[in-house]
């Protein structure tokens, strides 16, 4: 059976993306504008590709909304997308930046001041383990209605229902949302059948998207949705934590924090269910054969730095999302090694 063209090769995975934000941009309301925005200007490939249309499309909701207001009307949009747009009016469409990146040592910063706009949701509540309450079908979750524009694609992808979305707020290149059997309602608990299922998808489609990747945050790991999910990605460099030095790659130094890395999904497996035994929260990377485990403590349970946009999956493992220019040309290898080092489980911190 065949792979959907779109995971064929990064061209064509590319050209699907832009397809697909080109069909929003021609959508109402201001989600999917937001949407269109973060996603065309974290990418310096696509930007040109659409800026002119996000200018017009700009111009034209900004009047709306600035008529509304004047004349009292109610607005009929959801108070975060209203905020989020506020808050661009206010920055003006040409002030609007693209994401920029540096290296501080081993890790990788990103200036994103798009995604400094996001609202906040479940990542930032305190939870004590990895065990996430039933699914919630009246909570925010990937059926809703009004999600349907941001599907990049559904269909089934390897005898499975799979569903891609757009992550609104992106912070990697070709940055998805992949729910498996959306419709089966499940939590955000990995099972073995899902792990075995993502660690040969990203084998398979790693074969043919060099660079390309699927991260996880557990409950408890600054997962922002109770709704079973994975994060894809296709970068041109590995991730920090994929480096060779590092000693559980193979290499003498020790990462800040404790990793465990598998080119066996079954050990992998087990190391997870021990995870899941003694309701640790973690994180997980898969790229090519390999996956990089986390184990981190629960989200909520410190207080990030104040420069830090909180602890999931792409920090885990070795990125940093800045939100200011300061902080941006600031940071550095040791300041970024010892945030990282504090979300250890306390059991296995040293003094």
């Amino acid at each position: 059976m065949s792979l959907p063209s779109l995971f064929a090769s990064k061209t064509e995975l590319q050209e699907a993306f832009v397809a697909g934000l080109e069909r929003q941009l021609a959508e109402p309301g201001l989600g999917t504008y937001i949407l269109v925005l973060a996603n065309a200007s974290f990418d310096p490939a696509i930007w040109p590709l659409l800026r002119d249309g996000l200018a017009r499309r700009f111009a034209e909701l900004a009047e709306e909304v600035s008529a509304g207001l004047r004349a009292g009307r109610k607005l009929h949009y959801p108070d975060d997308d209203l905020t989020v747009f506020l808050k661009l009016m206010a920055i003006g469409f040409d002030a609007v930046s693209g994401t920029e990146w540096r290296r501080a040592g081993p890790w990788e910063i990103q200036y994103n001041p798009l995604r400094a706009l996001r609202p906040a949701r479940a990542s930032g509540q305190p939870v004590a383990g990895c065990t996430p309450p039933a699914f919630n079908p009246n909570g925010f979750q990937f059926n809703k209605p009004f999600l349907k524009p941001e599907i990049l694609w559904q269909g089934e992808l390897r005898r499975h229902p799979i569903r891609l979305l757009y992550n609104k707020f992106p912070f990697a290149d070709l940055h998805g949302l992949l729910v498996p059997e959306p419709d089966r309602q499940l939590p955000q608990r990995l099972s073995q059948d899902w792990h075995l299922y993502m660690w040969h998808l990203a084998t398979e489609l790693g074969a043919g998207l060099p660079g390309f990747g699927i991260a996880y945050n557990s409950y408890g790991g600054q997962a922002s949705v109770n709704h079973l999910h994975f994060q894809t990605f296709v970068r041109g460099t590995p991730l920090p934590v994929a480096e060779p030095g590092w000693r559980h790659n193979g290499g003498t130094l020790d990462y800040p924090l404790p990793c465990r890395t598998f080119d066996s999904a079954l050990e992998a497996w087990f190391h997870i269910e021990g995870l899941h035994g003694r309701d640790q929260p973690y994180n997980l990377v898969y790229a090519g054969d390999r996956v990089h485990c986390l184990a981190r403590r629960p989200q909520g349970s410190l207080t990030a730095a104040p420069w830090s946009a909180g602890h999931a999956w792409y920090e885990m493992a070795g990125g940093v999302t800045t939100f200011n220019r300061d902080d941006y040309a600031s940071l550095d290898d040791a300041t970024v090694a010892d945030e990282l080092s504090r979300l250890a489980p306390v059991e296995l911190q040293t003094s």
